[in-house]
């Protein structure tokens, strides 16, 4: 089966700075990749990357087995590749159902209205026309979460989405991700807290210093081989 997502030996730079030495990594259609690592391992500089805002070699990364590498950030989105990215990046003058239907302007076919947005999340529907800012920060992910699959993205790209939330709302936000994946969209979650990625995620990825330390299935991960890829050292 051809991957949905590749990268082979791709590279990153800001400047002279080298940020990611040669990642492989793989995606299958419908899989969730969980991408775990410390600040600074390489995992948003990873995504923005793939996403095309940071510069590749085109063979670098191949999506649908096709050469991706340096395409613009807008291409992508109607090729089928959304992110949710850190920090929301909502706007602010926009209305929740405004900042929904902004997803929706590539008009790529797909299961995900405005309707099914309002299933998954309910309480958007309710604050359909408040300020989107004016939510509470696990609402505005919900947003976040909903405009990016307005797309109807075969791939979808989630950057620290329980960033900064309370445990309570991160269970509400991790709740709504195996029906994104029934759905068919397969999934690259970025996050911080392991336990909560490890019980979505198919298989992980440990960055450290810009490069896989640790890959395999989730279900065969242990805590002493995830510390250990962390922070370089048999915890």
């Amino acid at each position: 089966m051809i991957p949905l997502l590749e990268t082979t030996g791709l590279t990153a730079f800001y400047g002279d700075f080298q940020a990611l030495f040669g990642i492989d990594l793989a995606v299958r259609p419908g899989e969730v990749i969980g991408l775990i690592g410390a600040n600074g391992a390489g995992k948003t500089t990873f995504l923005r990357t793939v996403t095309g805002l940071l510069p590749a070699a085109p063979d670098a990364i191949k999506f649908n087995g096709q050469p991706i590498g340096g395409a613009r950030a807008e291409a992508l989105v109607k090729r089928g590749i959304a992110m949710v990215p850190e920090g929301r990046k909502l706007f602010p003058s926009l209305s929740v159902e405004e900042n929904l239907s902004l997803g929706a302007t590539v008009k790529r076919d797909g299961p995900w209205n405005l309707q099914k947005i309002f299933q998954l999340f309910p309480i958007l529907e309710e604050r359909r026309k408040s300020p989107a800012t004016k939510l509470s920060g696990g609402q505005q992910q919900m947003v976040a979460i909903g405009r990016a699959l307005m797309s109807n993205p075969a791939l979808l790209l989630c950057d620290e989405i329980s960033l900064g939330l309370a445990p309570i709302v991160i269970a509400d936000v991790y709740r709504a991700l195996p029906a994104i994946r029934a759905a068919g969209a397969a999934m690259i979650v970025v996050e911080q807290d392991i336990a909560q990625v490890m019980r979505v995620a198919d298989r992980l990825y440990c960055l450290r210093e810009g490069r896989v330390v640790l890959e395999g299935a989730a279900a065969a991960m242990n805590r002493h081989d995830i510390a250990a890829a962390y922070f370089g050292a048999v915890a």
